[in-house]
């Protein structure tokens, strides 16, 4: 499949939105947003190997280079609208384009968002994903607004993705629930929106529920506690030593649960939108003053993990 026929086909295949007066096929897109909403832009890069497995499923792939972005919309309560995308293949093969366009288009069924524009190139297997949301003005739900006294909650279990990699690092089969966290991430976008009027301060676990509870930490000033025995587990975590499963809630990454924290006459509120939203809204912790994010033990010892989450650049604590 040549350049422009790729072009032509995703085109087709992924549309624009109503709102984008240009869009494929001009040297940019063109969006209308409305007077009473702000653009939240987000941007994530997947590469062949570090992100994903060599060899995976077109299908899947498309799948999560989408999600993942609408992930990070979720977070800041925004409603999806448009995205861009930008393709460096080694080859351009007609069956890898359509199950990795079918991925897409299951990752954007329901959200309302469209294809606007992007960019193609011949290289390592490596796909990048801008998206644009939309948000009332002043509402959207950022690291910043922490205070103390917050409760910390969380949209389900963490650490299952996390298992899933080291399990096909390792050779093993990775239990059913662990490997849908890893290749099929559901973005929580209808409970985020709700979370804009409701929580104070949201981040979508992608590093690690410590590293990313630990940015709103340090983007509010403040500082935080976690309850290790109200963490969330999930069947495909059970048979773990408690340590390993504990440290992998942790610091295991890769979740896209939401993490946020709301003052606790919100809850009741924050339950119900959890409900209707098909996750769960978990009380893991509070919001405390200075700056260290700990996590105490039954007792209320503090607890060590072996990693805090994954660090850019390469390392983890």
């Amino acid at each position: 499949m040549r350049e422009f026929d790729l072009i032509e086909y995703l085109a087709g295949a992924l549309g624009a939105r109503r709102g984008a007066h240009e869009g494929i096929g001009d040297d940019g897109a063109v969006l209308e947003v409305p007077a009473d909403r702000q653009l939240v832009v987000s941007t994530d890069t997947l590469v062949e190997g570090v992100h994903f497995e060599s060899g995976l499923d077109p299908v899947d792939i498309g799948y999560k280079a989408l999600a993942v972005n609408l992930s990070d919309l979720a977070a800041m309560a925004a409603t999806p609208a448009w995205y861009f995308l930008n393709l460096t293949l080694p080859a351009i093969g007609q069956r890898w384009v359509e199950g990795f366009t079918q991925g897409l288009r299951q990752a954007a069924e329901g959200t309302g968002i469209r294809l606007v524009g992007g960019d193609t190139t011949n290289g390592p297997l490596s796909i990048t994903v801008t998206v644009c949301g939309l948000v009332k003005r002043g509402a959207a739900l950022t690291r910043a607004g922490a205070e103390p006294g917050d409760t910390v909650g969380i949209s389900g279990p963490t650490g299952l993705a996390a298992c899933a990699l080291a399990d096909l690092q390792q050779g093993r089969t990775p239990a059913s629930d662990c490997l849908r966290a890893l290749r099929r991430p559901q973005p929580r976008l209808g409970f985020g929106q709700a979370l804009g009027d409701l929580a104070h301060s949201g981040i979508d676990v992608s590093d690690g529920l410590l590293a990313d509870l630990g940015h709103i930490a340090r983007a509010s000033s403040v500082g935080a506690e976690i309850e290790l025995a109200r963490l969330p587990s999930a069947a495909g975590l059970s048979a773990l030593p408690e340590q390993q499963r504990r440290d992998l809630q942790l610091g295991g990454g890769d979740d896209y649960e939401l993490c946020f924290t709301a003052p606790e006459s919100s809850w009741p509120a924050i339950e119900r939108a959890a409900l209707a939203s098909g996750c769960l809204a978990i009380r893991i912790g509070q919001v405390t003053t200075g700056e260290e994010v700990r996590v105490l033990l039954p007792d209320g010892s503090e607890y060590t993990p072996a990693r805090r989450g994954y660090e850019h650049g390469g390392s983890s604590d």
